[in-house]
């Protein structure tokens, strides 16, 4: 039994074995030594194969880990995209220092130059215009034959377009302000009491600028570069360009 359990722990067939014949009592046929050993090894051997083939058909095999490969593939095309990104900005570098006059870089650079382009201003006659006074303000506005916009009343004073404030000056304790629309259109407001906003600033027309006490008259000039223009009328106390 020792040797059985031996041969099935080693799970190799028995090709030998140890005999030890006591002696009987009792006289009988004896079997021969070497058959006797042969009779024992075939029987081991017979009970180790059983139990190995039972051991296999008791455990299926296992079963081979498969691989997973989504999340492999996954940093594998991200590893691509950015060694192509990589790859196109240092082509690109290249280009622009060894190529400037390449296709790529004519491209690059009309792109450039069309978002950097200024756009059109408008001609002083293209804007509206509006008043110089409150819509709520009883003041007396005027136009003189050279063009020049006046009235004499307490109340807020407007700029007749949008702009920005372009200098402030004192002259005998009254400001005058200049105010530039365009870069050739602006307009010259003097007889000022207080003004509200430095130069630099926007100046919006329907948002007052500055502040007339009454005491003098204020007087509105508009220019296109140094010529004084005399091409509008009033319409109430708007001014609107002559067509």
């Amino acid at each position: 039994m020792q040797e059985i359990d031996y041969a099935e722990m080693l799970e190799i067939p028995v090709s030998t074995v140890n005999v030890t014949k006591k002696r009987s009592f009792f006289k009988r046929k004896e079997t021969p030594r070497e058959e006797l050993k042969e009779q024992v090894v075939d029987s081991v051997n017979e009970r180790v194969g059983a139990y190995v083939e039972a051991e296999n058909l008791s455990d299926p095999p296992a079963k081979q880990p498969r691989i997973k490969f989504g999340k492999d593939r996954e940093s594998i095309i991200l590893f691509s995209e950015i060694a192509a990104v990589c790859v196109i900005a240092m082509a690109i570098f290249l280009t622009n220092i060894f190529m400037p006059t390449s296709v790529i870089n004519t491209f690059i650079s009309s792109l450039t130059n069309s978002n950097s382009q200024p756009t059109t201003e408008p001609t002083y006659n293209e804007l509206k215009l509006s008043s110089v006074v409150s819509d709520f303000s009883d003041a007396d506005v005027n136009i003189s034959d050279s063009g020049v916009i006046t009235f004499t009343a307490e109340g807020c004073v407007y700029p007749v377009c949008d702009g920005t404030i372009a200098s402030v000056s004192l002259q005998n304790d009254k400001y005058v302000v200049e105010i530039a629309h365009t870069s050739s259109f602006s307009s010259v407001v003097t007889g000022l009491k207080d003004v509200y906003l430095n130069v630099g600033d926007k100046a919006r027309g329907n948002l007052p600028f500055a502040y007339s006490d009454g005491q003098n008259e204020v007087s509105v000039s508009l220019y296109d570069g140094d010529n004084l223009l005399n091409c509008f009328s009033l319409s109430g106390e708007v001014p609107v360009w002559n067509s």
